[in-house]
């Protein structure tokens, strides 16, 4: 999810990355709900344990003119 979030970690897109981890944290839930004989995978319990090991989103490049206005001495 690192790799992910670096890549697309561009400004306006943080409800995608938030999307993102959502649907991942869902999919580990259900995952762990299926391999157990009792069903004991609430949301308040698995968003602990996704705070604990999911990194959270959040911005990491600038807008493309802040990036680009560089001054080269020619």
């Amino acid at each position: 999810m690192t790799g992910h979030f670096a890549y697309y970690a561009v400004p306006t897109n943080s409800r995608a990355l938030s999307a993102f981890r959502h649907y991942v944290t869902d999919q580990w839930r259900r995952t762990l709900r299926r391999r157990s004989q009792r069903d004991g995978f609430t949301w308040d319990r698995m968003t602990k344990l996704a705070d604990a090991w999911l990194p959270n989103p959040h911005i990491l490049h600038p807008w493309p003119d802040e990036r680009f206005a560089v001054e080269h001495p020619r």
